[in-house]
């Protein structure tokens, strides 16, 4: 339900867990153990006892979702593209060189900076879709 909200955490630099059709169980377990905040749209899950750290969701669209959450947690967009959006490992700073033949050329052109994920072994660099999205959440109040 929130996946998209996921992703774009973790393109910001948060360790960001989610998984679909989890027993609202795991989740708190997974939720405790791991010291995690949990983000939902769930309100029976919020209901129950040992559902204490999380925010409620409130909005259906992922960008309204994402303002929420990086004013009500926050968040900051110092660490953004540290974390594979994907799969959620850590990302290193790549070689630009050895990238030319993998990347398209008006990228490998126009981009200074790419990042790798060992994990999954995706790509990345700083997509202006992206930018836009950090400066829009650097004008956002800081309280909700």
């Amino acid at each position: 339900m929130l996946g998209r909200l996921a992703k774009w955490l973790r393109l910001l630099g948060y360790d960001t867990a989610y998984a679909k059709n989890v027993d609202d169980a795991v989740v708190l377990d997974l939720a405790i153990q791991e010291e995690r905040i949990i983000l939902t749209r769930d309100t029976l899950l919020i209901r129950r006892k040992r559902c204490r750290n999380y925010i409620f969701v409130r909005s259906d669209h992922w960008r309204e979702q994402l303002q929420q959450v990086y004013v009500e947690a926050h968040l900051s967009v110092e660490s953004a593209l540290t974390i594979c959006p994907v799969c959620n490992y850590p990302l290193r700073l790549e070689n630009r060189e050895s990238l030319r033949p993998v990347v398209p050329p008006y990228v490998y052109q126009t981009q200074k900076t790419f990042s790798r994920c060992d994990r999954c072994a995706r790509i990345y660099w700083q997509a202006s879709h992206v930018q836009r999205i950090i400066e829009e959440l650097r004008t956002l109040p800081k309280e909700s």
